[in-house]
């Protein structure tokens, strides 16, 4: 008779995690590539987040290979991918969050960024190419909201967290895989502390801007990404080809992926730039179109590039881009139904008021 365990589903849990731990030994520092080739399950991941509209859920979806219509991304949207490394061996899991809005949702970001998972985790960030002057402004502000939770992450006491992750460590590994130790700009580049992927979007709109524009905005997302220690790449959605190249960097982070090794810097073609590839030489000095950078008073060279791409393309005022208090208002999540029933019950509130308002009067007139 086959030995019935009476042990609930916390102690089961409590033994493989004991397990792992063992696996991992007593300093807690196994490398993520060891989860990889020992033939444990490995999950990753991987947050999206951009320009709002930009075609972030596209590019996820032709990542996974569904064949579905996007919809609006509300708020902050999960999913996930799976990928089999071989026969008989158990699937790899990607984590796959998304981030709706633009930047007026950015502090969501502490959601999926979590210190149970810093480790494994990496960025994709959209821009929209064919809106210049939002991209400097959606870029730092959400690199900005993802390095504060970062932060906060990597301050969390080592038993709190995942023991292999600290900041210096983290920092160490990226400049580590990006540049090699002789290459002249390690000294001038700031590594974002997890793996970060840059996807200029809507290629098919922006190959139609005149070339001074488009050479502004390649040279300084080229800066942008090296400075970073990024990969960088242009996409459309009515081109497959970008798309498949995309998919190969976005398996990468998901799955630990090939991702190529071509590179193409010509502003007339989509960039395709992987990390460590590019260099300040190569890249040249800010693109300067009628600005004389001498009259600019920048604190860094990021400052330097920030103000003259400013001065091509100026930012909209803040006014347009007023964060929206209440979400029930944002177009963005705007349906047919539900909005005709908030304006009838919203009617029948101001009706309501009214009314309360004539009796409160009338009482007022008799005292």
């Amino acid at each position: 008779m086959p030995k019935i365990s009476s042990d609930t589903l916390w102690d089961l849990a409590a033994a493989e995690l004991q397990a792992r731990e063992s696996r991992t030994g007593d300093d807690g520092d196994e490398d993520e590539d060891d989860l990889v080739e020992d033939g444990n399950l490995c999950e990753r991941t991987v947050l999206f987040m951009g320009s709002k509209s930009g075609g972030k859920t596209t590019i996820l979806l032709r990542c996974l290979d569904r064949d579905e219509v996007p919809k609006p991304t509300l708020a902050l949207e999960y999913t996930f991918g799976r990928r089999a490394r071989g026969h008989n061996t158990p699937k790899d899991i990607a984590h796959l969050w998304e981030l709706g809005g633009g930047i007026s949702l950015s502090d969501l970001v502490q959601i999926p960024v979590t210190p149970l998972n810093v480790s494994t985790v990496s960025v994709v960030l959209v821009l929209d190419l064919s809106k210049p002057s939002c991209l400097w402004g959606t870029m730092e502000k959400l690199l900005q909201a993802a390095l504060i939770q970062l932060e906060k992450v990597f301050a969390v006491p080592p038993r709190s967290r995942d023991s292999r992750a600290s900041k210096p460590q983290n920092q160490s590994r990226e400049l580590l895989r990006i540049l090699p130790k002789d290459h002249p700009d390690r000294e001038l580049i700031s590594p974002f502390p997890v793996p970060l992927l840059l996807i200029g979007s809507k290629f098919d709109i922006f190959q139609d801007f005149e070339s001074e524009k488009r050479r502004v905005i390649c040279k300084t997302l080229r800066f942008l990404a090296h400075y970073y220690g990024a990969s960088l790449i242009f996409t459309s959605s009515k081109s497959e080809t970008t798309m498949s190249k995309a998919r190969s960097f976005v398996s990468h982070l998901a799955f630990g992926t090939e991702r190529g090794k071509s590179m193409s810097a010509d502003p007339s073609k989509p960039l395709i730039i992987p990390s460590g590839m590019d260099s300040l030489s190569q890249i040249g000095s800010p693109p300067t179109i009628d600005v004389d950078i001498g009259t600019l008073h920048a604190r860094n060279p990021l400052d330097l590039w920030k103000k003259v791409f400013e001065r091509v393309f100026p930012p909209e005022s803040t006014l347009e881009h007023k964060e929206l208090k209440d979400p029930a208002k944002d177009p963005q999540y705007s349906e047919a139904l539900i909005d005709s029933m908030r304006a009838q019950k919203n009617q029948e509130l101001e009706q309501y008021k009214r009314e309360q308002a004539k009796s409160w009067k009338g009482m007022a007139l008799e005292t």
